[in-house]
């Protein structure tokens, strides 16, 4: 089957400084690798702390770790304040941190696992939001980008807590951009369809199986977190300064 090439680094984000959660592993790594090779410093953040420091380990002084977690708004003070004090400045988020529980009917699903998707999912990116509002304001502007899923733009059977949790950052993103462009701060959207890299994506054991699934997808072929990288790193250079309130599908043309 065809696949994505990895692109080639062209100085992107050179001098920017960013911040990127749930960097340890899966989607959020790739954006971490991808931004340092764009030129950019960064911040990486997750709860897993040796796969975190692991992540950040090869890629020299580009990138530091914080042990983070998203719901707590303590912890977010302590990752602005490493990135000031390290870097000086922020200019991008990338609120990738999330968790899915699994999947059942919506009259099965559990308050507890509702609660639990939402704090991460909803109340992670919003405190995201907030904390790197003032520092970017202060440094005359940023880009923030929050990661939904195909699952914030289609209603998916099964998707109670996780589906509704990605609507909500899709929401939640227009109205930032509303209320933060005037303060020079974009505000966007990404919305993954199957990537393979992040174990959320399986094109199954036989041809034919690979044949069936593959065929839902105009493109033919699975995501790679290079997709979906791509798509961040244009949102946070300066190439995409007009764009603010946005969802960018990134899913190969799935959900057409």
């Amino acid at each position: 089957m065809a696949q994505a090439a990895g692109p080639a680094a062209h100085g992107l984000l050179e001098g920017k400084v960013v911040v990127i959660t749930g960097a340890a592993q899966g989607m959020g790594q790739g954006h971490l690798e991808r931004c340092v090779a764009e030129g950019a410093s960064v911040v990486a953040t997750d709860l897993q702390a040796e796969a975190g420091r692991a992540a950040v380990s090869a890629l020299g002084e580009g990138a530091v770790f914080v042990e983070h977690d998203v719901t707590d708004a303590g912890a977010w003070d302590r990752v602005v304040a490493t990135a000031l004090d390290r870097f000086g400045r922020i200019d991008g988020l990338v609120n990738n941190a999330a968790i899915l529980l699994g999947t059942c009917r919506f009259d099965e699903e559990t308050v507890e696992r509702v609660e639990r998707t939402f704090r991460v999912n909803v109340l992670g990116s919003f405190l995201g939001v907030k904390k790197v509002t003032d520092p970017m304001r202060d440094g005359g502007g940023g880009s923030i980008v929050n990661i939904s899923s195909t699952a914030g733009i289609r209603a998916l059977a099964g998707f109670a807590a996780y589906g509704t949790s990605k609507w909500a950052v899709r929401g939640m993103t227009k109205i930032a951009a509303m209320d933060l462009g005037p303060l020079g701060i974009r505000v966007n959207s990404v919305h993954p369809g199957g990537i393979e890299e992040t174990g959320m994506f399986s094109l199954g054991a036989s041809t034919e199986e690979q044949t069936a699934r593959l065929a839902h997808i105009p493109a033919r072929r699975h995501g790679a977190r290079s997709d979906v990288s791509s798509v961040v790193t244009y949102l946070l250079s300066d190439l995409s300064a007009y764009v603010t309130g946005v969802e960018h599908i990134v899913d190969g043309g799935s959900t057409l």
